[in-house]
């Protein structure tokens, strides 16, 4: 049962406009923006934040960025952003293989050098405590420049928001998602545990 349940898509018309930014990446608004939205201050910014965030600015692409982010959140625990980020992911390109084996990175040819740096910057960064240290920022640094990273330590950043709000709210899991998740993650044992 979530902490507190989620209102209506049409409760506020200035977070519903701003919240179409996620029919693009989602099919939907997710049901943790329409929680914020009991205070709609916060429903904006983390919307406003949220787009500038996946705003690309350079070589990292919106699927990579869902891919991080799907790191970030295996990391950190949360079902509910997982699915989120599989489904994004998947919408931006990604295909079934990637993300069934994004946790095979570190060997596997299915990504790039670049690719990896990111996705252990993803797991040192989401661990508490914090688990960046000079290995990883050199990889970091041989892989991408400063404003890239900027990007990337965005999506790590906002998941890990995303993380906390999601799993200690227990947000209710939509329809799409949950069939993204059974579908995208089966072989990682994925489930929907508290999000129901």
């Amino acid at each position: 049962m979530p902490l507190v349940h989620p209102l209506d898509k049409d409760h506020d018309a200035e977070v519903m406009e701003l919240a179409t930014f996620f029919n693009e990446t989602l099919g939907f608004p997710p049901n943790s923006v329409l929680t914020m939205q009991r205070r709609p201050r916060i429903a904006k910014a983390f919307i406003e934040l949220n787009k500038a965030v996946m705003d690309n600015q350079a070589r990292v692409t919106s699927e990579q960025k869902r891919l991080i982010g799907y790191i970030a959140s295996t990391a950190a625990g949360c079902r509910y952003c997982q699915a989120h980020t599989a489904l994004a992911a998947e919408r931006y390109g990604a295909s079934q293989e990637r993300i069934e084996n994004v946790w095979s990175f570190r060997t596997s040819d299915l990504y790039t050098d670049g690719e990896k740096a990111a996705f252990e910057l993803a797991i040192a960064a989401s661990s508490v405590p914090n688990g960046v240290d000079e290995t990883v920022i050199g990889n970091m640094r041989a892989h991408w420049d400063d404003g890239e990273i900027v990007e990337i330590l965005g999506v790590i950043a906002l998941f890990g928001y995303l993380n906390r709000w999601n799993d200690s709210m227990g947000t209710t899991l939509e329809s799409g998602a949950e069939d993204a998740g059974n579908k995208l993650l089966a072989t990682q044992g994925w489930e929907k545990g508290k999000h129901v």
